[in-house]
Formats: C-alpha cells, sequence, structure tokens
C-alpha cells in the first residue's frame, strides 16, 4: 500500500458531496489500493451536517479509507494537499443579479485560492465545480501565484457526458461508444456542445457522429440546446439541481488527471486558455479538449474548425470574458 493522498472536498455537507464522497472513499477515482485522508470543509452551521456524513463514511467501513477530518477552518481544511475538488460556492438566489452572485463568488475562491498558495502542496491538482466554475478556477488560480495555472481546471465533465449520452441514446448504443465530444468554453448556457470530431462505434465500425445519428438538423439544433439547457431541465424536474450526474462527472475528471486518458481519445475541462491554438483569448479558464498523460494535461491541437463552430466558440468566448473582467473588478475591493 501507499501512502495516503489528501484529498479535500469543499461544500462537503450539500448534495453534490452527498453523492461524491463514497465514489472517491472506496477507490474509483484515485485507484483502488491509494489509501486517503478525507479532509471535508463547509461553513460552520453546516458542521452538525457534517458529523453525519462522518458518521456514514465510517459506517461504510472502507479499506482505503484512513481518516475524515470535518472542519470550518481554511488552514486545517488545505494543508498539505494533494487534491482539492472545491463544490462549495455561494448559489444564486431569487432576485439575484448575475453581477452580486459573481462578488460573493470573488471573496469565496480569492479566499480559498490564498489558503492553497498558504497550506496545499505545490503539485496540488485543484478541481472547481461550484459556479459559476470556469471564472472561480480562474480567480483561485490567480489567488495562488505559487501553484502552477496548470494545476487549476474546472468541471465540464458532466456537459461533456450529457453529448456522450445524447448521441448514444440518439443512435441506440452504449454511452461508452460515443468518443471525443468537445464542450468548448464556459460552463454556462453558451457553451457549445461539439460532435465534429465525433467517433461513434456502430456495428464494431467507428463512424462519425453525423454518419451515425444521420439527422443534420437534429445535431445543429436541438441536441446543442439540450446540452445546453440540461442543469434548468433537472432542476425544473427535482427542484433540486444535478448532484448524482455532478458527483459522476467529478469522479471521471479527477480519475482521468490520476491515470490519463486512452490514446486517441480526449476529454473536456476548462483549463487555462493562454497559448492555445484555437484563437481564443488568454486568461481565460475556458474548456477544451484534452488528452492527460503523467497528471498533466495538453490541449489537442490541429482540430479543423469550421465557421458554424468558430461563431459558438467566440460567443462563449466573449462571455467568459466579459466575466473575468467583472471579477478581477472586485478582486481588489
Amino acid at each position: 500500500m501507499s501512502e495516503p493522498i489528501r484529498v479535500l472536498v469543499t461544500g462537503a455537507a450539500g448534495q453534490i458531496a452527498y453523492s461524491l464522497l463514497y465514489g472517491i472513499a472506496k477507490g474509483d477515482v484515485f485507484g483502488k489500493d491509494q489509501p486517503l485522508v478525507l479532509v471535508l470543509l463547509d461553513i460552520t452551521p453546516m458542521l452538525p451536517v457534517l458529523e453525519g456524513v462522518v458518521m456514514e463514511l465510517q459506517d461504510c467501513a472502507l479499506p482505503l479509507l484512513r481518516e475524515v477530518i470535518p472542519t470550518d477552518k481554511e488552514e486545517v481544511a488545505f494543508k498539505d494537499l494533494d487534491a482539492a475538488i472545491l463544490v462549495g460556492s455561494m448559489p444564486r438566489r431569487d432576485g439575484m443579479e448575475r453581477k452580486d452572485l459573481l462578488k460573493a463568488n470573488v471573496a469565496i475562491f480569492k479566499s480559498q485560492g490564498e489558503a492553497l498558495d498558504k497550506y496545499a502542496k505545490k503539485t496540488v491538482k485543484v478541481l472547481v465545480v461550484g459556479n459559476p466554475a470556469n471564472t472561480n478556477c480562474l480567480i483561485a488560480a490567480k489567488s495562488a501565484p505559487s501553484i502552477p495555472k496548470e494545476n487549476f481546471s474546472c468541471l465540464t465533465r458532466l456537459d461533456h457526458n450529457r453529448a456522450c449520452s445524447q448521441v448514444a441514446m440518439r443512435c441506440g448504443i452504449s454511452a461508452n461508444g460515443v468518443k471525443n465530444v468537445i464542450i468548448w468554453g464556459n460552463h454556462s448556457s453558451t457553451q457549445y456542445p461539439d460532435v465534429h470530431h465525433c467517433k461513434v462505434i456502430v456495428e464494431g465500425k467507428d463512424v462519425t457522429a453525423f454518419d451515425a445519428v444521420k439527422d443534420d438538423s437534429w445535431l445543429k439544433g436541438e441536441f446543442i440546446s439540450t446540452v445546453q439547457q440540461r442543469g434548468a431541465a433537472v432542476i425544473k424536474a427535482r427542484k433540486l439541481s444535478s448532484a448524482m450526474s455532478a458527483a459522476k462527472a467529478i469522479c471521471d475528471h479527477m480519475r482521468d488527471i490520476w491515470t490519463g486518458t486512452p490514446e486517441g481519445e480526449f476529454i473536456s475541462m476548462g483549463v487555462y486558455s493562454t497559448g492555445n491554438s484555437y484563437g481564443v483569448p488568454g486568461d481565460l479558464i475556458y474548456s477544451f479538449p484534452v488528452s492527460i498523460k503523467d497528471k498533466a494535461w495538453k490541449i489537442v491541437d490541429g482540430l479543423v474548425i469550421n465557421d458554424f463552430s468558430r461563431a459558438k466558440m467566440d460567443a462563449t468566448a466573449a462571455e467568459l470574458v466579459e466575466e473575468r473582467d467583472t471579477a478581477v473588478s472586485f478582486l481588489g475591493v
């Protein structure tokens, strides 16, 4: 058995964490022979709830779980971390302006970025889930100058998985028969789910999504809007936001960082845009197709971008630039 790694989950008393923690603790993410110390951070009023979560994790009697540390203190939560999954954020309340939401989250992610900088290992891998995820991730990265920007990513894997599943259902195949869909841009309703480079396994052969689906108008219309609006559709139906599917996507994202992506395949994650080859403005956290090896991601280069895709990629980039500029204006406040 190797040495235990320290993994932090924030917003740990919330519903995403409740679906997430068991998967991490039983070895689905960091490996079946990797012992863990789980650190659970939440706000002070949630500590009694967190105690119940700790009891349940203990009651699972999981062999890899060496210790569970519940806390409301950043200096405890961020100490010596190998991985940080930042789920907790300020949710949007009725009547709240988007700007107010950004301002509240800038304060949270500035503070957590500074805590990462001060207490965590410099090799820590940081995944931001709390919305607006891309901009929250950028603020955390800017607030942790001693940690490489490449160590920060935000979750667009849920959108990626939604896109895979929509194509698979349309073709009447299982979801693992759909590879290399791309989510470009922001984890918002401007995101662009792109299937121009997607492969679908039909009767043992790789075919393009357009050849497999045989309905271009669906792929360029309803498919895109379904993926873009899926989070809102789940809220409308459940009266709660996606939790089980979000937790599964977090596990997929972190597992791929830890163990890499298969040869010839890529996945989507929000990463630092500076130096990309797709004409996306720098200094954003923007979702790209990436491959991962030795815990390092690389944007997949050389994909042909048609005019249809270009317009959608630019629109989501414009939203992120505006979000970033608003958020950065709050940093000095």
